[in-house]
């Protein structure tokens, strides 16, 4: 082949200044990504080329025995590339991609008892969300479609399956409100916050609450819209949650407030934070703008406080509060921070996982950290500047994909055969088998080489006018085959 062209070389080559996992390695031959080099940081894959989402940098990464086990969930809503759900290695290997481009929240629950992908999908509008939510099984096929009832949209900001195969979800409609305790018209126009319980097979509805019954305008934070097209969102409902007594907790952006509701009357049974808190705040409590209240087997909850927009804290943070509810006081437990210091202005979340590692999404900032439970950065990545993910994810997967294997061939020099192998959202394959023959019913085994990646690039020697290839897993045995290829 001539002298060694490794992919550092090539990468150095494109002048790339960052090393975007967006190539794939050759095999055994000391080849070079020949896939085209990345569009402004866009995965370019010669098997797949209908797919070109943003690539994702790894910067920091520790042992694979200290980052919890899974792959990554995220949904690039805007910027470079392609937008859609993915699901990523810890490599920065792409998995999985859905060419899904409204798709927010995208995650792992649990529907009937068996892992499935969720999404929010639909229009956005002045920052809410007007559309439904989907369940897709283990082999990336839709299985269920939720709707709000009652005559409501679903927003964007929730999606929650309870182990009763019930849907918490959110919803904004606008509403008459009296805004003139705040300096505002009497009759001013609002978005009204509502909490929805949905049975996902019937569709019937189990709860519905909604802000304006249940908390005031004089809570709110927010300056209230210059243009008065624009309505007043007094609460920006973005997370519902479920206690350990079954009651609801639900976070308030605007009130900069965590709510315990009674799940069957709706009342307010306690607020965390804000301007009626009922908890003593402890130093570093107090969040601002806030996402994504979740709470914990041992009573504590986690927040991501944004801070932000207006600018009230210095950066961005996840932070985990412990909170005594005889004494009724919060205290900071924990805190993390991005060695980058980021200020998010929306969207985020914080996920605990099984391990005690703390898993964030930087929303409006596109950047993905994982830290041990006493705050060492384990893993960060970061996507192209212009992209952003609701929030972001870890979660075991395994996906069996119900179409076949792609794949490409280039024929080269001195008989050999360069082949492409990909098969989209396929986590058990093992290795790739090159089969090579005179007829596609003629085909026998060329070469067997380990996945190394979204797409393989192997070299193989063969003069046969069609190629294929086949997955198999650790075992060896055949996942799927490729349509035979003619060259």
């Amino acid at each position: 082949m001539g002298s060694k062209f490794t992919r550092r070389r090539f990468l150095k080559a494109l002048g790339a200044g960052a090393t975007y996992l967006a190539l794939t390695n050759a095999v055994g031959c000391a080849l070079p990504s020949i896939s085209p080099a990345p569009r402004e940081r866009v995965w370019d894959f010669r098997s797949r080329p209908d797919l070109s989402p943003a690539a994702i940098e790894v910067t920091t990464t520790q042992a694979h025995d200290d980052t919890a086990p899974g792959y990554i969930f995220a949904a690039l809503k805007e910027g470079t590339g392609d937008y859609g759900p993915m699901i990523i290695d810890d490599l920065g290997q792409l998995v999985w991609y859905g060419e899904y481009a409204s798709a927010r929240d995208f995650k792992m629950q649990y529907y009937r008892g068996r892992p499935v992908l969720t999404w929010w999908e639909g229009r956005v509008i002045q920052g809410h969300g007007i559309g439904e939510y989907v369940i897709f099984d283990g082999s990336y096929r839709e299985i269920a479609r939720v709707r709000a009832g009652n005559g409501f949209r679903g927003d964007l900001h929730e999606f929650l399956i309870t182990p009763q195969d019930t849907a918490l979800l959110t919803a904004y409609v606008p509403r008459r409100a009296d805004l003139s305790p705040i300096g505002g018209p009497e009759y001013g126009q609002v978005w009204d916050g509502i909490a929805q319980e949905v049975d996902i097979e019937t569709g019937r509805v189990l709860f519905e609450w909604h802000s304006l019954e249940h908390v005031g305008i004089e809570e709110s934070y927010a300056k209230q819209p210059d243009n008065p097209e624009h309505l007043y969102d007094y609460f920006h409902i973005n997370s519902i949650d479920v206690d350990h007594d079954d009651n609801l907790i639900v976070s308030s952006r605007n009130t900069w407030t965590v709510y315990k509701l009674e799940r069957n009357s709706g009342d307010v049974l306690w607020r965390l934070g804000g301007k009626n808190s009922d908890f003593e705040m402890g130093q570093g409590t107090q969040s601002a703008f806030q996402h994504d209240a979740r709470r914990h087997e041992d009573g504590t909850i986690t927040i991501f406080d944004n801070g932000a927009r207006p600018k009230v804290h210095e950066q961005s943070r996840g932070i985990v509060i412990e909170l005594d509810e005889k004494r009724m006081r919060a205290t900071l437990r924990c805190e993390y921070t991005s060695p980058q210091k980021l200020l998010t202005t929306s969207q985020g979340n914080v996920q605990l996982l099984p391990n005690a590692n703390v898993f964030i999404g930087w929303g409006s900032a596109p950047f993905i950290s994982e830290y041990s439970y006493d705050g060492k950065l384990l893993f960060d990545a970061h996507f192209p500047p212009d992209c952003e993910s609701y929030r972001a994810f870890r979660f075991p997967w395994k996906g069996h994909p119900t179409d076949a294997p792609a794949v490409a061939a280039e024929p080269g020099t001195e008989g050999r055969v360069t082949v492409y192998a990909s098969w989209n959202g396929a986590t058990e394959v093992a290795t790739w088998e090159v089969l090579a023959g005179p007829l596609p019913g003629q085909l026998e085994s060329v070469r067997s080489v380990p996945r190394d990646g979204f797409e393989t690039v192997m070299s193989v020697r063969s003069s046969d006018p069609y190629v294929a290839v086949q997955a198999k897993n650790h075992l060896g045995r055949v996942l799927g085959a490729s349509a035979p290829l003619k060259l």
